[in-house]
């Protein structure tokens, strides 16, 4: 299965995608998302550790205002293509 990293503070996306079976690294570094195949980030900060543009070849997913289920759908269409 996929290995995502999600920011620490995303908790219930963090448990939704553990239930679906994925792999959740949490994200504190920039180096935690090397060999994710996706990230979930807050959206905060639209390039959050520089993640969106050098670390991983995956999508960047923004979780602002995005429920768990629809962030985990989100993955399973992006991911498993």
């Amino acid at each position: 299965m996929a290995k995502i990293g999600v920011e620490q503070s995303l908790t219930a996306v963090q448990q939704a995608l553990q239930q679906k079976g994925y792999e959740v690294v949490p994200l504190k570094q920039e180096s935690d998302a090397q060999g994710c195949d996706a990230c979930v980030v807050t959206g905060l900060d639209s390039n959050v550790m520089g993640i969106a543009n050098t670390v991983i070849k995956g999508p960047v997913i923004e979780a602002s205002g995005r429920s768990a289920e629809e962030i985990c759908q989100e993955i399973d269409q992006r991911v498993n293509q």
